[in-house]
Order: C-alpha cells, then sequence, then structure tokens
C-alpha cells in the first residue's frame, strides 16, 4: 500500500511538471514551447521550438563513438543527471538509479562496496585473494579492490555502465560489465567552480573545481571535495561514534602538456580519505523458529530452546532505529586512497593514434564495526561478554601498464589493439574481541578493557596475503563492407590472458599457519557482433560475448580453501533507435548467459568463547548458471523545457543446487542484490525565469525484494525510492561577474524504509538481523561559478 501510495504521488508530481510550460512559468522571460500531441510529431506537423535530444558521447570501444551507433547496451549517467540525484560517491547510486547496476555494502560496513550487473553480484570479494565480476575504472584505470569504492567522487564528466561480459577489452573479472568513470580535463582556460551547501543529519558538503590559464604548453586543473554526514541512528555511549556516518574528502591534481598539435601527456594524481560508520544492524524479530523460551537469568539451555531476551534489548522489524539500544565502543573505520597515473597520446597520422596508460594506486583500510550490541550472539547470559567489535586491516597497492593503438584501415576498419600488464600485492588481518559484559539482571551493561581492540593487542582471528600478476594481449576491429550501402558492420576481437596469483593465510585463531594456494591460469576471450543500420536513426545488432573471474582462496576460510575461476558466455540481441526528429530514443537489450563454476559462498557463525568466528568457505557450483534478461530504456524531449525518461530490467537468474560443505547437503542458492524487476521513472523540467533558468528534477525508483546471501532464500524487502531537487541557476551578478546556482535537493523524498540487508545466520540462538537504508536526506546548495 505504502508503494502505490508513493507512485501515485510521483505520477501527480509528473503531470504537474507536465502542465507547468502551461501556468506556473508564463511570467518567464521567454515562454516555454507548448507540448505537440504525439499525433502531430507523427504527421509531421508544425511542432513548434521541441528540439532534439542531444547525442551522447561514449569510450566503452576504447574511442569516442556516438552512444547510438555503438552496439553494446550501456547506460550513461551524465554530470548533471548526478548532480540532480546529488550522487556524491558511488554509495549514493544504491537507490536503483541504472536499475541494471546493483550496489550495496559488504556486511553493513560502507568501507567496501559489492558492484553487480546481470546477476554477477560477488557477495564478499573484499579479501586479497578474491575479484570482484564487474570492473571499475577512473580513466581506463582499473581499481583491484572493492575497498575505496566508496570514496567521494571528484569532478566525473560521466559514469558509462557498461552491460555484459567486456573480458575482450576490459579483461578479466568484467563478467557482468563494467563501470567507467570519466573525470573533466583540464582546459587550459581559467574557470573555477565553488559548491557548498548543508542538509539534514549535519550533513556538509563542499567543492572547488578551479581550471588555470594556460602556461605555455601546459593546463593545469584542481579539484577539492568534502562530504560528510552524522549517524543515522546514534550510539548512546557518550564519546562513541554513532551509525551510518561518514567524512569523505578528496583531492586530486591534474596537468595536461600538449607540446605538438599531435602529442599530449596528461599526468594526475589524487588522494582521499573515506571516514565511516557501519549502519546499525537491528534485531527485527526474536525467535522466529518458535523454540521453548527459557529466561534471561537461566544458568543453562536445554535443546530446543531459546533464552529470552535481556529486558533492554529491542525488536524492530519496521524502521530505522534513530537510537541504538545498546551503546558499544565505536571508531571511525578509514579508506586512505592515493594514487597517480600518466595518459600518453600520440597521433603519428589522421588514422592512427598511440596510446600509453601507466598508473601507480594504494588503498588502506582500517575497519571498525560494533553494529549489532546484542543483536547476534555471542549473548550469553547474565555476566557473559557480548557485542562482537570486527576490527579489520587491509593494505592493498597495484601497478598497471596498457599501450594501445587505435586506428582505422581506409573507410573500411576501424581496430584498437594493446598490451596489459597488471601487478597487485594486498594483506589483510581480522580480529573480533567483545566489548560489553552483561549485568546479571539483564538492564544493564559494562564496557570491558579496550586493550584487546588495539593493534598489537589484538587476537587474531585471520591474517593473509595475496599476489596476483596479469599479461594480457587483444585486439578489436570493426569491418564495415561495401555492400548494403555501408550498412552492415561485423566486429571481432579476442583477449589472451595469462593470470599468475598465490597466497598465504599465515594465521587462523591468532596461531601461526601455512597455508597456501597457487594457480596459473590462460584464458581466450572472443567477442563477435554482427550491427546492423537499417536506417539513420534505427541500428540493430546480436552479440556474442565472453569473459572471466579469476579463482583464488577465502582467507575466512579455516584452510585457505581455493576455488577455480568461473567463465562466462553471453549472447545478445539489441536495437537503438531515434524517432520523432530524435525527440524520442528508444533502446532495448534481451540476453542470455551461461557461467561454468560459479562462485558461491557458504559462511557458517560460530561462537568461541566470548567471541563469534565468520567461517566462509567457496565452492565452484557444478553444471551452469544460467541468466537471462531484458533492459529497456527511453528518453523523450516533450518539449524544449520537459524532458521524461524511464528505464526497465528484469533479470532471472538460476543457479545448479551446490553442496554446503559444512552441513554436506546438497541445496537450493542464489545470486545475491539481483532483482528480477526494476524500473526508474524521471522527468526534468528547465525554463527561463527571472532572468535566470529554473530547473526542476525528480527521479523514482523500484526493485523487487532480493536474497543477501548465496545460501539463504530468505529475502530483502522490495524498495521505492524517490529524489528531487529544485534549482535556480545562471543568476547573474554583473558584468563579467560570477553567476550562482542555488538548489534545494532531497534524497528518498518519501522517506522509505525498507531491510536491504536481511540475516536469518543466528535464528536457533536469538533471530534474524539486518539493516536499513539510508531515510530522507534533503539540503540547499550554493555554487559560484566563474
Amino acid at each position: 500500500m505504502q508503494h502505490r501510495t508513493q507512485i501515485r504521488n510521483v505520477l501527480l508530481l509528473g503531470s504537474a511538471l507536465a502542465v507547468v510550460p502551461m501556468s506556473a512559468w508564463a511570467a518567464a522571460d521567454a515562454p516555454a514551447s507548448a507540448p505537440s500531441s504525439p499525433a502531430a510529431l507523427e504527421a509531421g506537423a508544425p511542432v513548434g521550438e521541441v528540439t532534439a535530444l542531444t547525442d551522447v558521447v561514449v569510450t566503452a570501444t576504447k574511442r569516442e563513438t556516438n552512444l547510438q551507433d555503438t552496439p553494446i547496451a550501456i547506460s550513461v549517467m551524465s554530470r548533471e543527471a548526478l548532480e540532480n540525484r546529488h550522487v556524491q560517491s558511488l554509495m549514493d547510486l544504491a537507490d536503483g538509479a541504472v536499475p541494471g547496476l546493483r550496489i550495496a555494502t559488504f556486511e553493513a560496513r560502507q568501507s567496501a562496496l559489492t558492484i553487480g550487473i546481470r546477476g554477477i553480484v560477488p557477495n564478499d570479494a573484499n579479501q586479497p585473494a578474491r575479484e570482484q565480476g564487474v570492473g571499475v575504472y577512473v580513466d581506463g584505470v582499473y581499481l583491484g579492490r572493492q575497498h575505496g569504492l566508496g570514496a567521494a567522487l571528484l569532478d566525473i564528466e560521466r559514469i558509462e555502465v557498461l552491460k555484459g561480459p567486456q573480458g575482450t577489452l576490459f579483461g578479466r573479472n568484467t563478467e557482468g560489465g563494467a563501470l567507467s568513470l570519466v573525470t573533466r580535463k583540464p582546459t587550459g582556460e581559467f574557470g573555477m567552480r565553488a559548491k557548498a551547501g548543508v542538509g539534514n543529519l549535519n550533513a556538509y558538503n563542499s567543492e572547488l573545481h578551479v581550471d588555470f590559464a594556460a602556461i605555455g604548453d601546459f593546463a593545469v586543473k584542481m579539484d577539492g571535495v568534502i562530504s560528510t554526514q552524522g549517524p543515522v541512528t546514534k550510539n548512546p555511549l557518550p564519546g562513541e561514534e554513532g551509525f551510518g556516518a561518514y567524512d569523505r574528502r578528496g583531492l586530486r591534481g591534474q596537468v595536461r602538456w600538449t607540446p605538438t598539435a599531435n602529442f599530449t601527456a596528461d599526468l594526475a594524481a589524487d588522494i582521499g580519505k573515506d571516514k565511516n560508520t557501519p549502519f546499525y544492524s537491528q534485531l527485527l524479530n526474536f525467535n522466529p523458529n518458535g523454540l521453548k523460551v527459557v529466561p534471561w537469568t537461566s544458568t543453562s539451555i536445554p535443546s530446543g530452546s531459546i533464552r529470552a531476551l535481556a529486558p533492554i534489548v529491542q525488536v524492530n522489524g519496521d524502521s530505522i532505529m534513530k537510537v541504538a539500544d545498546i551503546g558499544v565502543p565505536q571508531q571511525w573505520s578509514v579508506d586512505d586512497t592515493k594514487g597517480v597515473d600518466l595518459h600518453l597520446s600520440y597521433r603519428p597520422n589522421d588514422n592512427l593514434e598511440l596510446r600509453s596508460i601507466t598508473a601507480y594506486r594504494e588503498v588502506a583500510v582500517e575497519q571498525y564495526d560494533n553494529i549489532a550490541g546484542a543483536h547476534r550472539p555471542p549473548v550469553v547470559g547474565p555476566n557473559a561478554n557480548f557485542s562482537r567489535y570486527s576490527l579489520a586491516g587491509l593494505w592493498q597497492h597495484q601497478f598497471s601498464q596498457e599501450v594501445q593503438a587505435v586506428g582505422s584501415l581506409g573507410d573500411r576498419i576501424d581496430y584498437v589493439g594493446g598490451l596489459y600488464y597488471f601487478k597487485e600485492t594486498a594483506s589483510d588481518d581480522a580480529a573480533t574481541p567483545s566489548t560489553n559484559r552483561w549485568n546479571a539482571d539483564g538492564t544493564g551493561y559494562t564496557i570491558l578493557d579496550p586493550t584487546p581492540t588495539i593493534r598489537g593487542f589484538r587476537s587474531i582471528d585471520r591474517q593473509s596475503r595475496a599476489e596476483s600478476e596479469s599479461k594480457a594481449v587483444y585486439g578489436q576491429a570493426t569491418w564495415t563492407p561495401a555492400v548494403l550501402n555501408d550498412a552492415l558492420h561485423v566486429t571481432a576481437g579476442g583477449r589472451f590472458t595469462w593470470d599468475d596469483k598465490s597466497g598465504v593465510l599465515s594465521k587462523v585463531n591468532n596461531a601461526a599457519t601455512n597455508f597456501t594456494f597457487q594457480e596459473k591460469n590462460e584464458r581466450f576471450n572472443p567477442m563477435v557482433t554482427v550491427a546492423y543500420d537499417v536506417n539513420d536513426d534505427v541500428n540493430v545488432y546480436a552479440k556474442y560475448a565472453t569473459g572471466y573471474r579469476a579463482g583464488g582462496a577465502s582467507s575466512r576460510s579455516l584452510t585457505y580453501r581455493s576455488f577455480g575461476p568461473e567463465d562466462i558466455k553471453s549472447y545478445e540481441l539489441g536495437v537503438k533507435s531515434d524517432w520523432l526528429d530524435s525527440r524520442l530514443r528508444l533502446n532495448a537489450a534481451a540476453f542470455y548467459s551461461e557461467r561454468e563454476d560459479s562462485q558461491i559462498d557458504f559462511s557458517l557463525v560460530t561462537v568461541i568463547g566470548a567471541s563469534t568466528r565468520n567461517t566462509l568457505e567457496t565452492i565452484n557450483a557444478p553444471g551452469t548458471t544460467k541468466i537471462k534478461g531484458v533492459e529497456l530504456e527511453g528518453m523523450a524531449r516533450v518539449t524544449d523545457a520537459l524532458t521524461l525518461s524511464a528505464s526497465y530490467a528484469y533479470t532471472d537468474a538460476e543457479v545448479p543446487p551446490t553442496r554446503n560443505p559444512f552441513s554436506g547437503v546438497v541445496q537450493q542458492v542464489f545470486i545475491a542484490f539481483t532483482p528480477k524487476n526494476a524500473f526508474n521513472l524521471a522527468a526534468d523540467y528547465s525554463a527561463p525565469m527571472f532572468g535566470a533558468t529554473f530547473k526542476a528534477h525528480v527521479d523514482a525508483n523500484y526493485a523487487d525484494a532480493t536474497q543477501a546471501f548465496d545460501q539463504f532464500e530468505l529475502k530483502n524487502d522490495s524498495s521505492f525510492i524517490v529524489n528531487g531537487r529544485l534549482a535556480l541557476t545562471d543568476i547573474a551578478t554583473r558584468d563579467g561577474g560570477p553567476s550562482i546556482e542555488l538548489a534545494l535537493w532531497s534524497r528518498n523524498l518519501f522517506n522509505e524504509q525498507y531491510v536491504y540487508r536481511r540475516d536469518p545466520s543466528n535464528r536457533a540462538t536469538i533471530g534474524d538481523y539486518g539493516n536499513f537504508n539510508t531515510p530522507r536526506t534533503f539540503g540547499l546548495e550554493a555554487m559560484v561559478r566563474y
């Protein structure tokens, strides 16, 4: 009922925006064009001043192409779209801005993100020897770890979401696709943008972007960002951090050297600090298995029974708790990222460009996660220790080198070829001491000596190190034969990859071990696409693509159990089309994928004394995982002032039953965080007003309920999130002075609250616990632009 009410509200708001040109803004400096009827547009009748949709440039094929002419399923979020949604980090895209793209936290921690496309969603890829299933790139540089992906975004020009395997041009670990972030480059002309804003939950954000005037052949650009928010759930323990807070800061400098018209060198360096706290894990229910309940003060728990809750423990499965029921020690988790990259481009002639991308990156994480209080074991009883403090560190550094040749052979063949090298070293450790101790009657607790939480005094659950080296050579060419009026385009390509990976689990349960693994893999990943231009505005294509995700070992395993790589083959049919003189754009893709040796996670939570251990084993599922789906995207320029857009994704995945290594039982398994149905609707309005420009944006995002774990059928909640923004832009100050923009924004406008992660691991000892999404946030922003 709540979803239906919110959908009705969005439709009403969309209707209001549609009639805006006819009423409220009639007094604007220049009247907006009246919308024309679809019949009139089809008949070619006069349509006033309605202009066409703009072309979108993408680099999915390693060269700049028009989105509508590129035979790949791609969704693009422009700089303006990101601003309209108040997207400050990739975390903000978890609301479903792109229906086929799924982003979630690992556990409830903001320090590591799970990113999935088309049902390829690795649930726990944040260990040193685990890999992602979707490649994340910034200006062509691969980011090897999920850690640090929640950092503040630094002046992004656009985000390209490439759907389906990208193993030929982008390499391993791109089974589901690739997320490519493209930043704004120095222009050599002076310009400055300064932004500041405030919001609820003690939020504050500021940005400064300065393009300096060129000095000789050099252009310089500097970007700085600060984005902070206070806790969503307060921690009642004085002096400790709350839950769901963040403080993200980033700084980047770029230098572009252009000594000649055919040579460019871009050097960039960035540094970021992402301080965050996890979302509070609430007890959603108690004793869902219906066991016999014995009093809290009982000295023993008979088989088939469960201890009653302590009197101060609260159960709330309906809404996010504003104040936690249990106060616990909680510090900031800190992700430090840094990197430098050098891009070289040389064009010896009009038909060839030679490129080099050299990059070095580091990420260091100190994680503090005390999110559950008494909402999961160990909750042993009177005078017992409880509240599991997950303390972990991860340190990674990587070097990559890529050389590309992009060119054309006459008018019939366009090609790209390259060599790639990647070297990574990553290590981690983890400890889980308890921080609280129950009083005898369960009405209070004391805080334990913090010494076991301090690095150097911890009892280490696990400690591991992994190294990976990858080499590849790839090539792809598109041939347009001199038949069918140059309407046929055949693309073929392939990538040879050689991987060498090894690791050691050096400590388990604070005891030295020497468990190791090593694997070497060779892969050839081909791709073939046949595209046909039905006319200048309609293009259809059929595509066969492959990819693979490297194997590894689980550092959460007691024996460092290794697992092999997984491989995927994908078949896709698509159409891209513009209609009504490019005022209506409709794109569609249907796909079917077969994945062999799917990597499936099984976990077992055990109580060890006054703490718990989460043991995780990864198994290659037998047989073939089948994933099929449909993706639709549409956009319409209704008037010069009003643009409507919509997108939809249907994804159905079937994983073969797999043997649980803990129970020995063959069971049904699932793909996490993959809704069967998801859609997005948006309306954008822009018109002159009082010598400036008024802009309004609203978007609505729905997703079906999903699983949170591979091994559990229990689902999270469905979601329906609405975002909005109103802005007055291009406010002139004086001749030659800056322009000003004022904006009011809201995320989760209707304060929808849903469980995005539901965990049934502890049903036999207490109940299900889980995490709610961020409640409504809103704020004001001002920007000055020179």
